[in-house]
């Protein structure tokens, strides 16, 4: 008799074993001391133009390219970062500038060891920003979706990845070129100091992560009208491709583990195939076009060579993952729409209480001891079913409030300061 494996997911398919390994000594590489504490957090913006409100293109003249060249001085030339001709992104100390596919402008910020450090960054990052984005008639939005624009508005930048990404996803799932051209996040990552502790971790944030989301929501569009779903982001994310979103399947099972998670990181399909940092792929004289390309049915054991990995490669293959909680050499909590810095401050100081304080986080991992991978699909449902009505894992939204300490969320601050009266309902 043959003991199952602990996911059903991709049953059909083998890892190369080297590939395995790589991930494994990546995933070690990331254990921090004990009490070190550190954050990473993202925050994506959406532009729009001042005079109506609609999406700000990468192409358009006064676009997002011109703001990057613009902002390009203040940032670090030798991490600018370049594809088939176009600037795509910037670096600098502990802040970075990248695109995501509709032009959505990412800061991402870390590693912090205070929450209070995340205004002091971004500060300096808009005090750059803002006079050139007013010079050139937009302005940087804190929503989850575009106010006005369609996805079928805006083009996607000219990242090879996301043309493959377009492709792929505008055939499977529901809301693939929505999420890609028109959505914007927040996202903060925590540290693990081993095996076990990343694996708590994984488990309380899918948790606790669409609960914190209703009470972090800031999406009151889309597609140009209100929006209806009281968790949009989760409503895309969680019917786009369910192989590579949602809960990461066999998360809760007690026997889940690193390996049982590189398993199925590297047995889905690609989606896309970055071969720029594969020596091998480099030494046939293979154009930008073939080192960047799709890859809709092989995944990295039928892409990379037989070898381990190396960091660039692993850090692609992760990319091409989207769970609610992926894992990097770090944790990231990927649940919430954009928001103002001051609010992702604040959530930053509640994931900080909730994870590096040892009392809460032995509070939350004893309520949710002997969770189902099943149960946090049913909270989640339930949320978008019944809303300000919900009761995920059978307890109601003031529970929720008090038990995770949920006070003082700031969500008196707009998205956009231009249109104070605006909030998802």
């Amino acid at each position: 008799m043959v003991t199952p494996r602990i996911s059903y997911a991709h049953l059909l398919t083998e890892p190369n074993p080297k590939h395995v390994e790589s991930l494994l000594k990546f995933f070690e590489s990331g254990c921090s001391k004990r009490g070190t504490g550190g954050f990473g957090v993202e925050i994506e913006h959406l532009p729009v133009h001042n005079a109506d409100d609609t999406a700000v293109s990468y192409y358009e003249p006064n676009g997002i390219e011109t703001f990057l060249k613009r902002i390009a001085p203040y940032f670090d030339e030798s991490k600018e970062y370049w594809e088939n001709g176009h600037l795509v992104g910037l670096g600098r100390g502990k802040i970075s500038v990248s695109l995501e596919p509709g032009g959505q402008v990412e800061t991402s910020i870390g590693i912090l060891h205070e929450p209070q450090e995340l205004n002091t960054l971004y500060g300096e990052f808009r005090s750059q920003a803002d006079p050139i984005i007013e010079e050139l008639g937009f302005r940087l939005v804190h929503y989850g979706y575009q106010p006005k624009s369609s996805f079928a508005d805006i083009p996607v930048n000219p990242k090879d990845r996301y043309d493959a990404m377009t492709d792929y996803l505008g055939r499977v799932g529901e809301f693939g070129p929505c999420m890609m051209r028109c959505s914007a996040s927040t996202q903060v990552s925590i540290d693990y100091v081993d095996e076990a502790d990343s694996i708590a971790k994984m488990r309380v944030g899918t948790a606790i992560g669409p609960i914190l989301a209703w009470f972090f929501r800031n999406s009151p569009y889309f597609e140009g009208k209100l929006n209806t779903y009281p968790l949009l982001r989760q409503r895309m994310w969680d019917f786009l491709d369910f192989q590579r979103t949602n809960v990461i399947p066999g998360l809760f099972d007690p026997r889940f583990g690193w390996e049982d998670y590189a398993r199925d990181v590297l047995c889905t399909p690609l989606m896309f195939a970055d071969l720029t940092h594969t020596p091998e792929a480099v030494a046939t004289g293979a154009t930008g076009k073939e080192l960047h390309r799709a890859a809709f049915r092989e995944n990295a054991g039928e892409v990379y060579p037989d070898r381990e990995l190396n960091a660039y490669e692993i850090n692609h293959i992760i990319s091409t993952h989207f769970n609610d909680v992926r894992l990097k050499n770090f944790i990231e909590l990927r649940h919430w729409d954009s928001l103002p810095v001051e609010r992702a401050e604040r959530l930053t100081e509640i994931i900080s209480s909730l994870f590096y304080v040892p009392a809460n986080r032995i509070r939350l991992e004893s309520y949710f001891d002997g969770l189902r991978e099943e149960d946090v699909l049913e909270a989640k449902a339930n949320l978008q079913a019944h809303g300000r009505e919900a009761t995920p894992y059978g307890q109601p939204l003031d529970f929720w409030r008090e038990f995770l300490g949920l006070e003082g969320l700031l969500d008196d601050i707009p998205g956009d300061p231009k249109h104070p009266e605006v909030f998802q309902g």
